[in-house]
């Protein structure tokens, strides 16, 4: 029987996730390696990643290995995946959707946040411009390197804390119990979701990864992620975007701001189900009429 070479990242997450794409292929009668592979984003920890300006840092290793025939599939955090998929490759499933909380790590000696002068941690433009919206006197250090690695520079710092994606730590058993949900800041497009990328003359690996997909996932996805791509964010500007379905209805909430905070633009809309086609599109159209457009030509006239 033909066996399913599953392409990774090597850190503990992106293998935890390989593996459960790994044991659900199992489960259905195919066998199955995972090959893990270092990328970029992995691999120069010394630099913001908005600084790198490469596009799909975290997946053009894996990218390249598929389109080599080096391995059948890749499994990738949905929000780390460029909106364009590179010729050939193609999204085959989009996994049950965990939490989409970013939360805020703290110190086991507590925090005070009214405090003028705080210190956090992140690599992410989204996370801190939302921060700043809010407490705009509070300074931010770039903090990168897997979860497990920013845990631990965390402990080692004089920060107050620093913000993660609740689902990420969760999944490998590392939330802390000093933690506060940040249930106001708007999740990066696809938060919390997993996908499974196919190189597309694969037919095999086609028909056993679609066996994977959830259909209300990749709805919700799919909007965020026009959302992004029509905005045309990444790394280098601050977008959140979420969708959830309740019954057959959309809700949406999506955002741009500035790099510093201080602009923000944030719509709230509900549509049918039946009436999605390109919504994403249609509701990045609205924040940029409404001052998005002022907000990403000042951000570029900076870059």
């Amino acid at each position: 029987m033909k066996i399913i070479k599953i392409g990774t990242r090597d850190s503990e997450l992106a293998l935890w996730q390989a593996n459960t794409v790994s044991q659900l292929l199992q489960d259905l009668g195919y066998e199955t390696q995972v090959i893990p592979i270092k990328s970029t984003g992995d691999i120069v920890l010394d630099k913001p990643l908005y600084e790198l300006g490469i596009t799909g840092i975290f997946t053009k290793a894996l990218d390249v290995a598929m389109l080599n025939k080096e391995v059948d599939i890749a499994v990738h955090s949905l929000k780390d995946v460029p909106t364009k998929l590179p010729y050939h490759i193609e999204q085959m499933a989009v996994l049950p959707r965990a939490t989409t909380l970013d939360i805020m790590v703290y110190k086991p000696n507590g925090y005070n946040l009214e405090k003028a002068e705080v210190t956090l941690a992140t690599s992410s433009l989204r996370r801190k411009a939302q921060w700043l919206n809010r407490y705009p006197t509070h300074h931010f250090e770039d903090i990168r390197g897997n979860v497990n690695t920013r845990l631990r520079k965390l402990n080692e710092s004089n920060w107050e804390g620093a913000i993660f994606a609740a689902a990420g730590l969760e999944r490998i058993n590392l939330k802390p119990e000093t933690f506060i949900n940040l249930d106001w800041m708007i999740p990066a497009p696809a938060q919390g979701a997993m996908q499974v990328v196919v190189n597309k003359d694969n037919d095999f690996a086609k028909e056993a990864v679609a066996k994977l997909n959830d259909k209300n996932t990749e709805i919700c996805t799919t909007i965020e992620r026009q959302f992004l791509s029509t905005l045309e964010g990444g790394c280098t500007a601050p977008i959140g975007a979420l969708a959830t379905l309740v019954d057959d209805e959309i809700q949406f909430i999506g955002g741009l701001f500035s790099l510093d905070g201080k602009q923000k633009v944030v719509i709230e809309k509900s549509i049918r189900l039946a009436k999605m086609e390109n919504i994403g599109q249609t509701w990045a159209k609205e924040v940029l009429e409404k001052g998005g457009r002022e907000i990403m030509d000042n951000m570029n006239r900076k870059g």
